[in-house]
């Protein structure tokens, strides 16, 4: 694989983290991390080790059917640092819709990760961000929001 390939690999994995975490594919997020991944999001206040901790804190803070997000990934800034492990800086804006509560959080980061080959797949190894800022305000009513969650 070239090293073009490489970084295209990288972040088709960060969009698909991305991705899976706005649809709620917890199985899809697993995919995406190293089994001994770790993350400090939120500059660290929310921190854990291990794929599994951190796929079970996704699913415990937007888990709820209730809870709709919206997670865009920009401006990947990928650097080789082996034929095996990479860091990579992506800027980030979140827009999160708390249905039951009419809250709205909506913000912007920069995401700091690692990453590492196994095998042929480039995985999360670190992940986290910093906030640069965040917006927590009551929405009006909600009772026009479809989503995919909808039954």
């Amino acid at each position: 694989m070239s090293k073009l390939e490489d970084i295209e690999a990288i972040k088709k994995v960060k969009y698909r983290y991305f991705r899976c975490l706005d649809t709620k594919d917890w199985d899809g997020i697993r995919e995406t991390l190293a089994e001994d991944a770790r993350s400090a999001y939120d500059g660290g206040k929310y921190s854990y080790d291990g794929r599994e901790a951190i796929v079970q804190f996704l699913k415990d803070a937007l888990g709820n059917p209730k809870v709709v997000s919206r997670h865009h990934g920009h401006h990947p800034e990928i650097e080789l640092t082996s034929n095996a492990s990479a860091r990579g800086v992506w800027y980030l804006e979140d827009y999160v819709l708390f249905r039951e509560t009419n809250v709205v959080v909506r913000g912007a980061a920069f995401y700091h990760d690692e990453y590492e080959k196994i095998g042929d797949r480039w995985l999360i190894k670190s992940t986290g961000y910093e906030r640069t800022y965040e917006i927590v305000e009551q929405a009006g009513r909600m009772d026009a929001l479809r989503t995919m969650f909808d039954e």
